[in-house]
Parts: structure tokens; C-alpha cells; sequence
């Protein structure tokens, strides 16, 4: 949940120096594809809440404007610069630009699961948003999938470790949000394969016919 060179020490001084400021921009930085512990910073905000030195709905608030919010910048800086920067890192690696198409068609066809879903795994939460701009997601979908995909984890990130930060210590719900996110990202990357497997599945049997 936490880079390695953010302790956990560090990140509650963050949040009592800036409280809910710190889970707004957290997240929004993160969201707008800066890899900083935005969701640390949202969990340890959720578990504050619970032993009542936070307000739960300005946690909530936080995190949810701050999600929305950093995944509309980072959907314009991939809109607005991010598709020559693919292609420049791409052609490193001896990608063309017929295979970068393929690429962003792909993406975009299952652009608005990544946006919901992707802010559930820390890796995706960075680079959903300005893929969906590099492959001109239309932003009147992109800001509905956004801001619903926002409500939920908002509400989820907030909400447990709010009841967790009850019966336990703020390292034990890390933990368990760790293991939480870990199980998010394996079902994930089943459903991913499964629906590629169907796919080449559906592709062969239209070439045989």
C-alpha cells in the first residue's frame, strides 16, 4: 500500500500536519499518474475516522473528489501529450505504430472496465486514466465511469478501515487491505484472461468456418 521509501510513521505525520487535505491530494496525485501512496494516505485517513480524530464524510469527501478529480488531469495529459511519448518509449523497443494502434483500439474497446475497475489496483489507479486519454476515450463516458468507479472505491477505502481501525491496530489493516488488494488483482487478471481466451476461442472457430 505504501512506497518503500514512505514509512508509515511519515505518512500519519503527513495527514495530521494537513489532515484532509492530504487524502485529497494524495489521491489526486496518484490518480493523475504521479506513483505516490494516495491510497495509504486514504486508508490511514478511513482508520483516523474510525478512532475519531477525522471526520468520516470529509475522509469520504476527500477521497472521492480527490479520485475524480487527479483522474480528470491525468486523462488530459494522456489526451494532450502522452500518445507521442508512447510512441517515442515504444519504437525503444522496436514496437511500430501499426502495433500501437492495435494496441489503443483494444484499450478503448475495454476503456471504461479499466477506469471503473483500475483504481482498485495500485498499478492500474496510476496509468488508467491517461491510457483512456491517449486512446481518446470520449470524456462524457470517461467522467461517468470515473465518477462512479470514485464512489465506490471512496466509499470502500474508507469505510473498512473505519471499522477495522476498531478492533484493530492501523499495521493490521494495512495488512489486510494489502491482502484485499492482492485478491482484487487476481480476479482481475483472471477475468482479463478469461475474456481473452474466449475471444481467440471465437476467432478460431470464424476462421474454421
Amino acid at each position: 500500500m505504501t512506497l518503500d521509501f514512505f514509512s508509515l510513521e511519515s505518512l500519519q505525520i503527513f495527514i495530521d500536519e494537513y489532515g484532509y487535505w492530504s487524502v485529497f491530494v494524495g489521491i489526486g496525485l496518484e490518480n493523475t499518474g504521479i506513483p505516490l501512496p494516495g491510497e495509504a494516505l486514504t486508508l490511514i485517513g478511513g482508520f483516523l475516522a474510525g478512532s475519531g480524530e477525522l471526520k468520516y464524510q470529509w475522509v469520504l469527501i476527500g477521497a472521492i473528489a480527490g479520485s475524480f478529480v487527479g483522474n480528470n488531469i491525468g486523462y488530459f495529459i494522456g489526451k494532450w501529450g502522452g500518445l507521442p511519448l508512447l510512441r517515442r518509449v515504444a519504437h525503444i523497443f522496436r514496437i511500430d505504430d501499426q502495433q500501437i494502434d492495435d494496441a489503443r483500439a483494444k484499450f478503448l474497446k475495454n476503456a471504461p472496465k479499466a477506469v471503473f475497475f483500475g483504481r482498485f489496483v495500485t498499478f492500474f489507479r496510476i496509468f488508467a486514466a491517461p491510457l483512456a486519454g491517449i486512446v481518446e476515450m470520449p470524456f462524457a463516458l470517461f467522467a461517468a465511469c470515473n465518477l462512479a468507479g470514485a464512489i465506490v472505491w471512496g466509499g470502500f477505502t474508507v469505510t473498512l478501515p473505519f471499522i477495522l481501525g476498531r478492533m484493530f491496530p492501523l499495521s493490521e489493516v494495512l495488512k489486510i487491505m494489502t491482502k484485499f488488494g492482492v485478491g482484487i488483482f487476481g480476479i482481475l487478471a483472471l477475468w482479463v484472461a478469461i475474456a481473452f481466451w474466449l475471444e481467440r476461442r471465437k476467432s478460431s472457430d470464424q476462421q474454421a468456418t
